[in-house]
């Protein structure tokens, strides 16, 4: 089984990504957070540049994500990122923000399945380099998977990897495997699941209802249990030791690069509302204490309590 990182806007960006691979089993791919370009004369913006710069993706196997529903837009930054040495490229199909969706980027283009396959042909066409997508099955029913897997399957996609939700469900209700399976059934590529795999429970469901799926992107999972990957792999969870020498990585590369108090705080209290979990006495103890904290004296003081005081859950 192949492990791949999602990219979860500003969250798994090379920080966390060189934080978590210094702890845990390494995935064996990380997308990006997606990029956007916005015409020939706008650069990418500082976040973005510093997120792609090679030098801190060492050693990791990286694969940019694009958003974007121009096919001048894509061929540019593709080709800037194959001259920093990437060789594979993923298009954003599946992001269902309102501001994304209204432009139709993202899922949106999905409602534009002559453009989209008109887009893809063009950037196929001029690139030379592998080009995977990450899709939603549809805006509003799930019978629109079938035309837009009908277009998919004209190309010769490095990889597929499919969140069987609808756009309107954004993260809520149930993926539909049903309709993951039919592309398991009918396609011809190689393709990866996502959606809603945060326990190692939910790996074994998967591989009983689909016993072919090879590949599998973790998104809520990791950030939820930085372990996750050492528990599939090896069957069991890292030593809280390591949660802590993880915990203490990021907190101090993001303290060296934002600016101020304030920014470092909201980092960090967004960790914790996935990874508080990991520990007995979260909810009752210490939920509203990291989502009131105002300063990092006091966070490092709630934090060490933490570590020191609660049980570390270790099967998850």
């Amino acid at each position: 089984m192949k492990y791949y990182m999602a990219p979860l806007e500003g969250i798994t960006g090379y920080i966390y990504r060189n934080a978590h691979s210094a702890y845990f089993e390494k995935f064996d791919k990380y997308f990006t957070p997606f990029l956007a370009p916005h015409g020939e004369k706008e650069k990418l913006t500082h976040r973005e540049r510093n997120d792609i710069a090679p030098e801190h993706n060492q050693g990791l196997y990286v694969v940019p994500q694009i958003l974007t529903n121009k096919v001048g837009d894509f061929i540019r930054v593709a080709g800037m990122l194959k001259d920093l040495g990437y060789e594979e490229v993923n298009l954003n199909l599946g992001c269902p923000s309102g501001t994304v969706v209204s432009k139709y980027k993202g899922a949106g283009f999905l409602a534009k399945p002559q453009e989209l396959e008109a887009f893809l042909t063009e950037i196929f066409e001029a690139l030379d380099m592998r080009i995977s997508v990450k899709t939603r099955i549809g805006m509003y029913g799930i019978e629109e998977f079938e035309q837009i897997l009908d277009i998919f399957e004209r190309f010769p996609l490095e990889e597929l990897v499919i969140h069987p939700r609808l756009r309107q469900e954004f993260y809520s209700g149930t993926p539909h495997r049903e309709v993951f399976h039919q592309a398991a059934e009918q396609s011809r590529h190689k393709l990866c699941y996502n959606g809603d795999i945060s326990l190692a429970e939910h790996i074994a469901g998967l591989r009983k209802e689909e016993p072919q799926v090879e590949r599998l992107m973790i998104g809520r999972g990791i950030l939820r249990n930085p372990g996750f990957l050492d528990l599939a792999r090896k069957g069991q969870m890292p030593e809280k030791s390591v949660l802590k020498e993880f915990h203490d990585r990021l907190y101090g590369d993001y303290r060296d690069i934002m600016p101020g108090e304030r920014p470092t705080l909201f980092k960090m209290k967004e960790l914790w509302f996935y990874m508080g979990t990991l520990f007995t006495g979260w909810e009752e103890c210490h939920a509203k204490q990291i989502r009131k904290v105002n300063s990092l004296r006091d966070y490092e003081q709630i934090v060490k309590q933490i570590f020191r005081d609660e049980v570390y859950v270790q099967e998850v």
